[in-house]
């Protein structure tokens, strides 16, 4: 029987990629997925430090597991992703039930060690005990904490990283593409680390500096995943418009060419004036993607960086129909001295230039081909006044955003901001103006659904909407109360934690609601029998929109 591992991930888009990647590689070494923690032979959490409330999941995950650790001395706990190269071995002591750490930069690393550390206490424990004093001289887990000794800088020259060799064996592992069968949407990783280094974040820290991935690698990436059956592929980066790769400057290790450093950005608002023949910038790459894989039917990417956005990105995708009209690009504050304190390197003003320009270029609704706009803010952060905030409200109300993304500051260790600026916002304070900035975003973003009413659209249709998940464990039982569930399509798991049934049965007439995505992003409500589960999820179908609300948009299918 195969080992089986419960992997556990907390945080963005960059860390499920990372999931998906190490968890094809274990695959390949034999290890099964089980969505119980409690049934797992080793259980796996992909941490993230930018939130103190994802944090605080992992510390409480970690400590159920100490009385389970006592009486399975075999169970296998790994922690991996940004809280594991932050903490490193203080998370040990803290949490001595903690076998394996492995930093963002590293992962390259996990399978290897995880097979090491699993065989090495298999080993241990089928050997008779050696005692002393009544007490075994030696414990698997003392061998199994060896490997996190091997540990690597996250920030690797070119030459030495083999981190590509992740990303590439995802594309090219035939297990991986057996799993995407069930499966129509992908995320491919097109740069990594950040050179940004506002003081509120500890992501240049943990992922290290500016990496860009070969567009030929990423391209091929995307072949392979369309040849799986993906038909929308969403490309990752901490600022994924600063992607430039200068052909010539990379480093070819083992007949592999290796991601280079970042470069600075020349970009601006017009086109790259130092591009040329040698060099494949965003604009160049998205342009690829779109025309030399037509089996992609939507392209997007996240997260943007609202400064160096050229024009040619702009013109790009309007001149391209299966790039979607959808920009996510965190402003964070309204306020030029905070955004300041945070080193985010703009101001309001050229923020607001930015969403012109791109509304210019791309917002046409009287073509059916509107531009949606998400940001993402921080309330609290220190030495914010009432009149820092009110910027902030007026940003939002000035930017018109389908959605943003809106978090109380927590301060977190290792950012500049920790070191160097007292958290002196009151905890009442932050909660406030977080009601209230939150309630603004509210109404705006039913307003920009109201205009959608009566407008037909494609959306692409992911699975049963989260209220049918819910409707579904109550009725099954499923995983016990407050259990989540996935639809499984044609056999394949969709990300689960637990699952409902293996497959939805043909006979099963009741109705359910789906929740499909339009290209701007807006997710929309469809109500269809369950027994056409199969034949819909994954398909980009045609809907009329008949409701809206300040968070989805129900529709109708039309044919």
């Amino acid at each position: 029987m195969p080992r089986t591992v419960y992997l556990e991930t907390f945080g963005c888009q960059m860390n499920e990629l990372d999931s998906e990647l190490v968890s094809g590689r274990l695959r390949s070494l034999g290890y099964a997925f089980t969505p119980d923690r409690d049934a797992a032979d080793v259980v796996l959490y992909n941490t993230c430090s930018v939130r103190e409330h994802a944090e605080q999941k992992v510390w409480s995950r970690l400590g159920e597991l100490k009385e389970r650790k006592l009486s399975q001395p075999s169970l296998v706990v790994g922690v991996m992703g940004c809280l594991a190269e932050r903490d490193g071995q203080d998370l040990i002591r803290r949490m001595p039930v903690v076998d394996i750490l492995v930093g963002p930069g590293e992962l390259d690393k996990l399978p290897s060690l995880l097979d090491n550390a699993v065989k090495t206490r298999e080993s241990l424990l089928s050997e008779p005990e050696v005692t002393g004093g009544g007490e075994p001289l030696r414990s698997a887990r003392q061998v199994a904490l060896q490997g996190s000794a091997s540990r690597r800088s996250a920030t690797l020259a070119a030459a030495a990283d083999s981190l590509e060799m992740l990303d590439l064996s995802r594309s090219i592992s035939p297990t991986n593409v057996d799993e995407m069968s069930g499966r129509r949407s992908a995320y491919v990783r097109i740069t990594r680390g950040c050179n940004k280094f506002c003081t509120y974040c500890v992501v240049p820290f943990t992922r290290g500096a500016e990496i860009h991935r070969p567009p030929d690698h990423i391209l091929d990436e995307c072949r392979r995943l369309a040849d799986a059956g993906v038909i929308e592929v969403t490309l990752l980066g901490q600022t994924v418009n600063h992607y430039r790769f200068e052909h010539g400057a990379a480093v070819t290790v083992g007949g592999v060419v290796q991601p280079q450093k970042g470069r600075s950005y020349a970009g601006g608002h017009a086109r790259d004036p130092f591009a040329g023949a040698n060099v494949t910038t965003f604009a160049d790459l998205l342009r690829r993607i779109h025309d030399e894989v037509p089996a992609i039917r939507r392209l997007r990417f996240v997260t943007s960086y609202p400064r160096d956005f050229g024009d040619d990105v702009l013109e790009v995708i309007r001149d391209h129909p299966r790039i979607c009209r959808y920009l996510h690009v965190p402003a964070q504050s309204g306020s030029n001295r905070l955004l300041k304190l945070m080193n985010r390197g703009y101001e309001v003003e050229e923020y607001l230039e930015f969403l012109a320009r791109a509304r210019a270029h791309l917002h046409q609704p009287e073509i059916g081909r509107p531009l949606e706009v998400s940001g993402d803010f921080i309330v609290g952060f220190p030495t914010e006044t009432d009149e820092d905030f009110e910027a902030t409200v007026s940003l939002v109300e000035r930017a018109r955003y389908k959605n943003s993304f809106i978090f109380k500051y927590s301060p977190r260790p290792g950012t500049t901001a920790f070191d160097r600026l007292a958290d002196d916002v009151p905890e009442a304070v932050k909660r406030v103006r977080n009601n209230r900035l939150l309630a603004v975003q509210a109404a705006i973003s039913q307003e920009r659904g109201l205009a959608y009413v009566g407008v037909e659209a494609d959306v692409l249709i992911e699975g049963f909407s989260a209220k049918e998940r819910k409707r579904r464990v109550r009725e099954q039982g499923a995983c016990g109360a407050g259990g989540t569930v996935e639809l499984t399509v044609r056999g394949q798991g969709r990300g689960s934690a637990c699952a409902i049934d293996e497959e939805v049965e043909a006979t099963e007439t009741g109705p359910a609601q789906f929740s499909a995505r339009t290209d701007t992003d807006m997710i929309v409500l469809l109500d269809q029998p369950a027994s056409r589960a199969n034949e819909l999820v994954g398909t980009i179908r045609r809907a009329r929109i008949t409701a809206a609300s300040a968070l989805t948009l129900t529709g109708e299918l039309i044919g």
